[in-house]
């Protein structure tokens, strides 16, 4: 039987997404031919993790679904031994790289690939605590009744979609995607910027268009930004199987099979979106997915609109920005590679992606210097907390520009050593399963 693993990043209080996240894990385990752990990995802090502890003690769980709640601590005694087995090269810093100490989408996002890998789950399906599942006639609507297509070949897949897009000549092919996206609250918190100033709010959102982009691509792309589905609610499924495309899904609403044991994601701090790459990986190696319209409510938390937490996220939305010059270029060199970054068996040659990754490194900054630029004169004019913001990414500017150049050669060097942390993470694993 199966075993899959369902897991939830998170560092903040987030009872109510538990309690749901074990009525998916029921709802799986009564449709499929399944076994699920349920995977928690609670960066909250100490008050919050001791109700997370109560409220999982107390889950009526199905048969079949168990539960692995880790806090950093346990994460990173694990992590430590992992690194340790796999022999790496400076594994005080690869340690770093997974669990850096500070928000990261990427490195949470790898934390769970690899205890998932030491749990013996073929896949992770992957939710965010800041989230809720849709309802139907009273029922909730949950992705994983789609995400199992995941580990069958396109050829097997066929039967189980509303929609094929796919030719024969992808049938031997696995399927290691499933994704929708959501509904509600933008992905990214700036409505407020859209509804004050829908000019400056192209400005802004414009930032992370290719430095190349006409206004006509730019236009286009600010448009169909961080809205995901819209708001028309679930009626009735559809799905298709196909090369999914990155901007018709969302990382709270994921499934991945076997490629998330080749290749890792970007473990940039304070960045958002640094968790997207495998979505595009996907799609330039032209593997299989299932694109479905289970869509995620996205919910906005209260932390945001404090103080403390819009300078949080507006630094993580620079950051996100930044990043966009090295990460356009390493998708151009993906889309030019093609269906040569990966074999006839669908595995992906993660040292050629590794190149391409390096290859952007040496990228002149004048991109860079040109977006904070434009990001600073927006906020000068909306004024408020946005302008105080701006104020401050005065005397950063040189530590941003290096940190997010330095967060792609961190990236390759971790490429480079992630098949060795996997396997040892399947060896070492005995000591976290339930």
């Amino acid at each position: 039987m199966r075993r899959i693993c369902l897991a939830l990043p998170t560092d903040r209080a987030c009872a109510p997404m538990l309690r749901e996240l074990a009525d998916e894990a029921a709802y799986a385990v009564s449709n499929f031919d399944v076994e699920i752990t349920l995977l928690i990995l609670d960066s909250s802090s100490p008050a919050d993790f001791g109700e997370h502890v109560r409220v999982l003690a107390e889950l009526p769980l199905a048969p079949g679904v168990d539960v692995v709640h880790l806090d950093e601590a346990a994460q990173g005694v694990f992590l430590q031994q992992v690194i340790k087995d796999a022999g790496v090269a400076e594994p005080d810093r690869i340690l770093h790289l997974m669990l850096p100490g500070s928000r990261s989408y990427g490195a949470c996002t790898n934390r769970a690939f690899v205890i998932a890998a030491a749990l013996g789950c073929d896949s992770v399906h992957r939710r965010d605590s800041d989230c809720t599942y849709q309802e139907l006639d009273g029922t909730k609507i949950f992705p994983i009744h789609h995400e199992l297509t995941i580990g069958t070949t396109a050829a097997a897949a066929r039967d189980r979609v509303s929609t094929i897009e796919l030719g024969p000549d992808s049938d031997d092919l696995p399927v290691v995607m499933a994704g929708a996206s959501f509904i509600g609250d933008m992905s990214v918190d700036i409505d407020d910027i859209r509804q004050r100033d829908p000019e400056i709010y192209y400005n802004v959102v414009s930032l992370w268009a290719p430095g190349d982009a006409t206004e006509a691509e730019m236009r286009e792309l600010v448009a169909d930004s961080f809205t995901g589905a819209g708001t028309a609610p679930f009626v009735a499924d559809q799905s298709a199987l196909t090369v999914v495309d990155p901007f018709r899904v969302d990382m709270s609403n994921i499934a991945f099979h076997r490629i998330q044991e080749q290749v890792p994601l970007p473990p940039a701090t304070d960045t958002i979106g640094s968790d997207y790459f495998l979505l595009h990986l996907v799609q330039d190696a032209g593997l299989p997915g299932v694109l479905h319209n289970r869509h995620i409510v996205n919910l906005h938390t209260g932390e945001r609109k404090t103080d403390a937490g819009f300078a949080s996220y507006q630094l993580a939305l620079t950051k996100f920005f930044l990043s966009m010059l090295y990460l356009w270029d390493i998708y151009a060199g993906l889309g030019k590679a093609g269906s040569s970054l990966r074999d006839d068996k669908g595995d992906v040659d993660a040292a050629a992606v590794a190149e391409i990754v390096r290859r952007s490194i040496d990228l002149p900054i004048d991109e860079n210097v040109d977006r904070l630029d434009r990001l600073g004169a927006a906020y000068e004019q909306l004024g408020g907390r946005h302008a105080a913001f701006a104020e401050t990414l005065v005397g950063r500017r040189e530590q941003l520009l290096g940190e997010a150049r330095q967060d792609m050669d961190d990236f390759a060097v971790l490429i480079d050593v992630w098949q060795s942390l996997i396997t040892a993470s399947k060896s070492a694993g005995a000591g976290l399963r339930p």
